[in-house]
């Protein structure tokens, strides 16, 4: 099988895969700060207070958390075949965030199906509407049940008690099998929102236009209308080699709050800018323009960009790479494992020209973890990842899911310096009841995995194994984060939108 086809499965399975070495050692052409330097040890932090914890009946394999009200809705990695209970949305009462209480769950019939995942979910307040999107999921790494191809994106009622037990509306199923999306509400027309959806696919030759990226309109969501606005894609702007050696194809994107700009973490493909004013201006067939001629990506070692989340007033942008253990080594490209992915920020000031800047790591990412006994362990590489994961970022202050590194947080004034300002790692449960088939099987049982969430200044955020966090920033900097009423990483809402009117 040409690895193109091995490209196409693994992205079905949900998996960001490396592009084979080039040859070159693009990270020392830039100035990059020390590795934080103490290893992750599960059960220690610093810089962090938890406020709350749910251990979401200890079923292990949860995905991301959407938050209305006091409420927090959570998904699943893993399916609803007979052997994974309670592996619909849970629904969690945060009102005391001190005693977390598990109130429901949107289960059978609705969620928690066999052969699918609720892996994203997105709440619109403003229409008091939650959304889960659902799809098939892997045997390999999401220990669900074979099944066919499918996917959709419910929406479902929040308004008075249903808040509790959401009331399911209606159902969009997208035109192409979807991954992420990004939830960005107008901020000059109200009631009108997007669903920027990434649409992961490699392509044999440039001839292949299929989108990787598709934007649909959900302001009818209640009434069950959606309208696919705009697609894109990058591919046929590839050579041949790149398309053949590197995964190309885009994983997730992040959408400016003024909705002008869509930054593309393109996975092997590189970071990529485009200009999607058509959208943002409401304006008939609308068009996404590519502002980066693709040979004018960034470019550094092992890259697999998977998220690219814009900081706020800066012409800056944070990446992260996201690379898996050891395990999927004779799966598809074989530079997984030690040292695994970090962080990048890159200068967008330029689109045309994006500059890299710098990079945060911390030890497990070191080439001196990598030699140490600990880093040729395989019970410590081949099913565990220390792997930068999904971000939230503030002016100067970023958040960063790292799985077993915990949640990271560091300053970057000094994109090209920057510092460690606090962790938390959790201590782990002594058992759930699926584990993560590729990421906590290790000996380190920490899988810090969503896009951080900020609410009335407390940092909500999931771990696969271990459940809900409801935790406190008390380091560099937490004055800023403390006033927050909203923000996240996969989203305009709250702070974002804010940011979009000034």
């Amino acid at each position: 099988m040409r690895r193109f086809g091995i490209l196409i499965v693994v992205i079905l399975m949900g998996l960001a895969v490396v592009p084979l070495a080039q040859g070159h050692d693009y990270e020392s052409t830039i100035s990059s700060a020390p590795a934080a330097s103490d290893v992750s040890e599960p059960g220690t932090s610093q810089g962090f207070t938890r406020i709350g914890h749910s251990a979401l009946l200890r079923r292990g394999m949860n995905s991301a958390p959407a938050l209305y009200r006091h409420y927090v809705y959570v998904g699943s990695r893993t399916d609803g075949s007979p052997s994974h209970e309670n592996a619909g949305v849970l629904v969690v009462d945060d009102k005391n965030p001190p005693r977390t209480d598990l109130v429901g769950e949107i289960g059978r019939h609705s969620q928690s199906v066999s052969s699918q995942t609720s892996r994203e979910l997105r709440v619109w307040p403003g229409k008091k509407l939650l959304m889960v999107m659902n799809f098939t999921c892997s045997t390999f790494i999401h220990a669900c049940v074979p099944g066919d191809d499918a996917w959709n994106i419910k929406f479902y009622d929040l308004s008075g008690e249903n808040a509790a037990h959401p009331k399911l509306i209606s159902t969009y199923k997208p035109s192409l099998f979807p991954h992420e999306m990004f939830l960005w509400v107008d901020p000059e027309r109200g009631g009108r929102a997007l669903l920027y959806i990434s649409v992961p696919h490699n392509s044999e030759s440039p001839n292949d236009a299929t989108p990787n990226l598709l934007v649909t309109d959900i302001s009818r969501a209640r009434r069950g209308i959606f309208k696919e606005v705009a697609t894109f894609t990058a591919n046929p702007r590839y050579t041949p080699e790149d398309l053949e050696t590197r995964d190309v194809a885009l994983h997730s994107m992040g959408v400016s709050p003024d909705g002008r700009r869509t930054h593309l973490a393109y996975l092997g493909g590189g970071f990529l800018v485009l200009d999607s004013s058509d959208l943002a201006a409401k304006r008939p067939d609308p068009r996404l323009r590519l502002l980066t001629p693709v040979a004018n990506s960034p470019r550094w070692d092992n890259q697999t960009v998977h998220s690219a989340v814009k900081v706020p007033n800066r012409m800056l942008v944070v990446t992260t790479d996201e690379i898996y253990g050891d395990l999927i080594d004779d799966f598809a490209f074989e530079d997984h494992g030690c040292p695994w992915g970090w962080v990048h920020f890159v200068d967008v000031s330029d689109p045309a020209r994006p500059e890299l800047l710098g990079a945060y790591k911390i030890e497990e990412n070191s080439d001196a973890y990598c030699a140490s006994e600990a880093g040729q362990d395989p019970s410590n590489t081949f099913f565990t990842s220390y792997a930068a994961h999904n971000p939230t970022v503030l002016r100067d202050i970023g958040f960063t899911t790292w799985h077993s590194g915990g949640l990271q947080a560091f300053n970057f004034t000094d994109p090209s310096a920057p510092k460690q300002t606090g962790f938390y790692s959790p201590k782990p449960l002594v058992d759930v009841d699926t584990e993560d088939p590729a990421l906590s099987q290790g000996l380190n049982k920490v899988v810090m995995w969503s896009y951080p969430i900020i609410k009335d200044g407390l940092i909500y955020v999931t771990d696969i194994r271990n459940g809900l966090y409801i935790l406190r920033y008390t380091g560099r900097g937490h004055a800023g984060v403390d006033r927050i009423g909203f923000y996240e990483g996969n989203s305009n809402r709250g702070l974002g939108l804010r940011i979009a009117h000034n």
